[in-house]
């Protein structure tokens, strides 16, 4: 049978035991790392969040607590007295390696089965499996890091905050479902039968409602909830760190923003980040990087062939201007005799991805190759090689095509996969910067309408307004995102605080006044009485410490993750209900061919 603690209380973790403590009594409680059965001599790692002390056992150490020692295994759990004495064989590489622990009193708390991975730092176990024993990887030092760091955040911003005149206030989780952005999670009502709640996508109505309410500074650590595809660095539920602010600027709100990534970059990593950071605008940030969250760690701009080619006869290249479309490049310096034929035939496939049809390249080889310069007049070949600085040695790629929105990502992504494949990225420091002036909608063609790119609430440029219904495609935002190496940590604007210009959004949008009103009916009547003019943003707290500890998947910053499908592999969520619960909602499943429409 396991034994109880019964009075034996821990005097300190086991990863903060030093020098200085030799000589002294101390109790440590954890999971058995390894243990070494050395005959007459038998070491334990004892290891709890804090790190590994070694447990010695020797010919002096009583022998029923002896054979406790000779019988444990990974993972028991036990609690150990002993005094902390020098260790004569140190060893410098752990905290801890130049003392141990002598025991005098061992007590087995649990014994462990054999478990299905050995609980070891950086695990190569495929990550199914570590996900259906997530209670056990998260045992694994490295992960226990990361959530100590999350934790940090935390109180960093809960600090911050707190001294720059904020409240944190909690906003709903079951809310009003509300049209734009992702797909809601819904929750029935056992009381509304036929109706639903929403999980919150963020606290966006909420919180602008509490600046109507006269909370001119609010802040809250929010969980946020979207029922969108998954990737490395989306999750179906998340954190947001969220503030707001009335009677500001754009200028005052990102001043709150900057100090507060600064501070968090100071006390998680030890590093001052320079502010104010530099900014971009969006045209800026597309035309140069091909995205708007652009890693400027470093080169491979794009370069707009555009012109260049405007009479050109190779059909794939007018014919992309022909449709309003661009002709684009960038160019690999001295990597020419690198990257071989059958690389860049897999780069061609790997871009239609992102919708391009193809991609054009000239390889400046000792031997140089082409894949499109035949097609071309010497001078147009000559033309293209001056404009992207083109030297022996070099590779070209171009992407063309009638919507830039597919260049700008196709070439994105590539200068990015580049980056990694030749070592171009410079991770000595973090590059953060803000990218401003986002257009204020984006054309959907699935829709055939005009959406916001960020949310209808987002005021747009003064100048704008009155171009809000005659020419929406040319309408900016007062909009801003902070990007930290190519990845958007979190983003916000200045709100529309005028009823007048809100019905214009709408109207923009394709609402009609009765639509808006169903739809937004509490948020326009508040704005009746009195809006102050607010703005604010939100952090995605699991993209910043994704960026701060170097991960580039989510999964490793949070708990208990979901995996790409949005199951969480270890409860086996999402399961069934009874039918007892189905009918007290009010909700009745179609069979399978029914769903069909069969």
């Amino acid at each position: 049978m396991a034994e109880t603690m019964n009075g034996m209380k821990r005097t300190h973790y086991c990863g903060t035991l030093r020098m200085e403590h030799v000589g002294q009594e101390v109790v440590v409680c954890g999971w058995v790392q390894r243990q070494r059965d050395l005959g007459q001599l038998i070491f334990i790692d004892l290891r709890d969040r804090t790190g590994i002390v070694q447990l010695a056992f020797d010919e002096s150490t009583d022998r029923g607590i002896f054979q406790k020692a000779f019988t444990a295994r990974g993972e028991f759990v036990l609690a150990a007295r002993g005094r902390v004495r020098e260790r004569t064989s140190k060893n410098m590489e752990l905290p801890t390696g130049e003392i141990e622990i002598e025991v005098t009193e061992l007590r087995v708390l649990a014994k462990s089965e054999t478990p299905p991975f050995e609980i070891v730092e950086n695990s190569d176990v495929k990550e199914d499996t570590r996900l259906k024993y997530r209670y056990l990887d998260l045992r694994r030092p490295d992960l226990q890091r990361n959530l100590i760091a999350r934790h940090k955040l935390v109180k960093v911003a809960h600090d911050y905050f707190d001294r720059n005149g904020f409240l944190e206030i909690e906003t709903p989780d079951l809310i009003a479902s509300t049209p734009e952005g992702a797909r809601d999670y819904l929750v029935p009502s056992r009381v509304f039968k036929g109706s639903f709640f929403a999980l919150p996508q963020s606290p966006q109505l909420y919180k602008q409602l509490l600046m109507l309410s006269g909370f001119d500074r609010y802040m809250q650590v929010a969980r946020c909830f979207r029922d969108e595809d998954l990737r490395a660095d989306r999750q179906p539920e998340f954190t947001q760190i969220d503030f707001e602010m009335s009677f500001v600027d754009q200028e005052d709100v990102m001043a709150i923003g900057e100090g507060f990534i600064h501070e968090a970059y100071r006390e998680l990593c030890g590093v001052d980040v320079p502010i104010p950071l530099p900014r971009l605008t969006w045209d800026e940030a597309m035309r140069r990087f091909g995205s708007d969250k652009p890693d400027m760690r470093f080169g491979l701009e794009l370069t707009d062939l555009s012109e260049l080619l405007r009479n050109t006869e190779f059909k794939v290249f007018s014919g992309a201007l022909a449709e309003g479309g661009s002709v684009r490049g960038i160019c690999l310096k001295g990597e020419a005799e690198k990257l071989s034929r059958k690389e860049i035939d897999k780069l061609q496939e790997w871009i239609k991805a992102y919708g391009a049809k193809g991609l054009a390249w000239t390889r400046l080889a000792e031997k140089e190759t082409s894949s499109y310069e035949k097609f071309l007049t010497a001078e147009e070949s000559a033309a293209i090689r001056t404009a992207m600085g083109a030297e022996a040695g070099d590779v070209l790629f171009l992407v063309a095509s009638g919507d830039n929105s597919v260049v700008f990502a196709s070439l994105g992504a590539l200068r990015c996969e580049l980056a990694k494949r030749f070592g171009l990225i410079d991770t000595s420091k973090p590059c953060l910067l803000w990218v401003t002036d986002f257009p204020q909608f984006e054309f959907s063609k699935e829709e055939n309408r005009f959406m916001a790119m960020h949310h209808p609430f987002t005021a747009p440029r003064d100048e704008d307004v009155d171009k809000l219904i005659s020419d929406p495609g040319h309408v900016y935002a007062k909009a801003y995102d902070m990007v930290a190496n190519g990845y958007e940590l979190g983003g916000g604007s200045i709100r529309i605080n005028d009823p007048d210009v809100q019905a214009k959004m709408f109207e923009a949008l394709g609402f009609t006044p009765e639509q808006a009103e169903e739809r937004f009916g509490f948020l326009l009547s508040a704005f009746r009485y009195g809006a102050p003019p607010h703005g604010g943003m939100a952090w995605g707290l699991e993209r910043i410490m994704m960026v701060l500890l170097g991960t580039d998947n989510i999964r490793d910053v949070l708990a208990f993750p979901k995996v790409a499908s949005s199951a969480e592999l270890m409860s086996a969520a999402p399961g069934r209900v009874d039918a007892k619960q189905l009918e007290e909602l009010g909700i009745a499943i179609l069979p399978a061919a029914q769903k069909d429409g069969e």
